[in-house]
This record gives structure tokens, sequence and C-alpha cells, in this order.
């Protein structure tokens, strides 16, 4: 053991314990100022999971929520056309009178809530509920499409609805008969539709960032933070006099803060500033515009409507008039078939055989002196046709 001492101090080796350095912590905790619609940055399509991000991408964007309560509206209401007049008559009285949940009746009522469901979701259920005895229906019902699952079966003609059994377990419904099911634009691939929002998630984050840094932005040009600097010019009294005016300078916001008015006095050097004072706020009006016109083209609907004047003329031209009447026919299109089965239920369920017909109000979307105008001119043409057929004649 000597030898290996003298070994080292003839080789000058000097033999030391390895301090390891340590790491530096990561930091645990995140700021947590973000906008109340964070989800909307974390949006990962999972079907059934992706319903609540829509709902969320409905309530954050009140153009969005504005634009599906148009469109539901604009859809109107329907009424049924049968070939025998006492069925008609009995139809339509229940169609005025039918329950469907939450102290509304019609089913009128019944589609604003299906509809509503198939825009925002992507998809709808409803159900129609059979009084005692199967011999009327009792009420109309629509349902949660988060809450079910479709199984598709041997070819594309058939599927299954499934939901959740008392143990919570998937399970076929047992009166597949009397479940209405719709999804909107289905793909190829997926039995349950397309929302009206799928491609929005993203652009809607950027949005609420936006709205979400321009109400910081206000928030703090509307309370101030105040820098006072104190210079002692060199007499070594700069740790006195900070105090005295930290404590003027607090007396003087509380009473301003209660509504009196009180002065300040400093004497030397001192000089007072606003905290971020000389940071302007960013123009938003052009992101904004960007953004909420892809959003306005994914509803179909003009930006006047939704109280959106980009325009030199708030009138609605005949081309977007057209293309308004355009999609709302699409969505008929959809709940026709859910319409005309509530029909041949019903019809056939009080022994009546005769056929029947959807008929949808009429959409009228031109303005009201136009039409006038319209009118006034087919009668003078109508005029002078009488005229000159006289003439011809004589």
């Amino acid at each position: 053991m000597s030898g290996v001492k003298k070994l080292r101090g003839v080789l000058g080796v000097k033999w030391r314990k390895q301090v390891v350095e340590p790491a530096a912590p990561a930091a645990q905790l995140r700021s947590g100022e973000v906008h109340p619609f964070g989800m909307l940055g974390e949006y990962v399509p999972l079907r059934n999971g992706e319903t609540r991000l829509y709902r969320a991408v409905r309530e954050a964007v009140p153009v969005l929520d504005a634009a599906v309560c148009k469109l539901i509206r604009l859809t109107g209401g329907v009424t049924a056309s049968c070939g025998d007049k006492t069925a008609e008559r009995e139809l339509a009285n229940f169609l005025r009178s039918v329950p469907v949940g939450r102290g509304q009746f019609g089913i009128n009522a019944f589609l604003d809530c299906y509809l509503d469901s198939m825009l925002v979701c992507g998809r709808a259920i409803g159900e129609i509920v059979p009084a005692v005895g199967g011999r009327d229906i009792a009420a109309l019902l629509c349902g949660r499409p988060e809450q079910i699952e479709i199984r598709e079966g041997e070819d594309p003609l058939r599927f299954t609805i499934c939901g959740p059994d008392e143990w919570g377990r998937m399970t076929e419904l047992p009166y597949q008969d009397l479940l209405l099911f719709t999804p909107f634009q289905p793909e190829a691939d997926s039995p349950y539709g397309v929302s009206m929002m799928r491609s929005l998630p993203f652009l809607t984050d950027i949005l609420m960032k936006i709205y979400h840094t321009v109400g910081i932005n206000w928030e703090r040009c509307g309370n101030v933070r105040f820098a006072v600097t104190c210079r002692d010019g060199g007499n070594g009294q700069a740790a006195e006099r900070s105090r005295q005016l930290a404590g003027e300078w607090s007396r003087t916001m509380e009473d301003t803060r209660n509504g009196s008015v009180r002065d300040f006095v400093a004497v030397g050097d001192v000089d007072i500033k606003v905290i971020g004072g000389d940071a302007p706020i960013l123009d938003s009006q052009v992101p904004v515009r960007q953004i909420l016109e892809q959003v306005v083209a994914k509803t179909g609907i003009p930006p006047f409507m939704l109280g959106l004047n980009w325009s030199s003329t708030e009138r609605m031209s005949s081309q977007q008039a057209d293309l308004l009447t355009t999609e709302i026919t699409a969505i008929r299109r959809s709940l026709t078939p859910v319409v005309e089965r509530i029909f041949r239920l019903w019809l056939r369920m009080h022994g009546y055989c005769c056929g029947f017909q959807a008929v949808w109000d009429d959409i009228n979307l031109q303005d009201e002196v136009e039409e006038a105008r319209a009118a006034l001119y087919r009668e003078q043409a109508r005029k002078l046709r009488i005229e000159n057929d006289a003439a011809e004649k004589r």
C-alpha cells in the first residue's frame, strides 16, 4: 500500500473523487393563462370524443351558434298531404300535438332538436315511443348521439344501433324499427356522418387566442401598473426615500380607488412610468376577418345574415338566395326519410293505407318590395298582352 502512495507521489497524480454536477430540474408547472376553450388546441378526432369538441366550438364562436340556429329556422316546418282527407286531418292534429319531451309539443319542435344534433354532432338519433297497446304514438324523443354505436351488418344495407345496458356494456337495442338515425353527409368508410364543424377546431383555436389576448391587453390598459424610480443623487439615502415614496404612493392609489383625489408630491429626481404603456395593442381586425371568412364559408349562410357587414350593400343577391335555398333543400332531403317513417307508422297504426307525402314550408328569402315590384311587372305585361290581343282581333 505504501508503494502505491510513493508511486502516486512520484508521478504527481492527484486522485480526487469525481463530482457529478446535478442535472437542472425540469419545470413541472406550466402557466395556466389560456383561453377558456383550451381543448380546441388539443383536437384529436376520435368520433364519439369529438362531440364535446364540436359543442365547445359552437359555444366559443357566436357566429357558428347563430348559423346553426338560422339553418334550423330556415329549414322550416313540415306537414303531411294524404290521399284520404280524413287521415290528413287526423295526422295533422297528431303532428301538431305529439309530445317531444321537455315541455315541447309538435313534430317541428322534434325536428329542431333532431336537426341541431345532426348539424353539430354529424348524426342524430331519435325514438318513436308507442302508446300502450301499440295503436298510437305516445311521443317522439331525441337521444344523445355520443351514447350510441353503429354496428354494420353483412352488407352495406344493414346496420344495428347499439346502446349501453344497465352494466354499461354496448348491446343491441331491442326495438330497431322504432329508432330514427340520420348521419349528416356520411363518408364511405364511416357510418357516423360528418359534423358541419369538422374543419373548424384549428381556426377556432387561433380565434380564441386572439380574443383572449385582446381581453388581456385591454385589462392592462384599464388596470395599469406604475414603476416609480427614485435617484438619491449620491447622498446615500435611497433606501429611506424609497420607503417614504412607496408609502405615499400606496396611500395615493388607495384614495384613488375609493373615489378621492390625492396628489403625489416628491422631492428629488423621481421618475414615474406606466409599466407596458409603450407597448401598442395589435390590430386584430384583419386576422379575425380572415378567420371568420373561412368559418362563414363553411356554414353556407351570407355574412350579413350573421351580423357581418363586409360588403357595401346588405341586400341579398339572387345568387346568394339560390345558394342558400340549395343548402336548405339538401338538409330537407336528409330529414325527409325520418319524417316519412313517422307518417307511415302513424297511418298504419290507425288503419289507413292511403298514400302520403311530406310537404315542407315554402322557402322565402326574397325582399317583399322586390316581390311586389315583380308582381306589378307581371300584371302590366298581362294587361299589355290582353290589349294587344284585342287590337289584333279588330
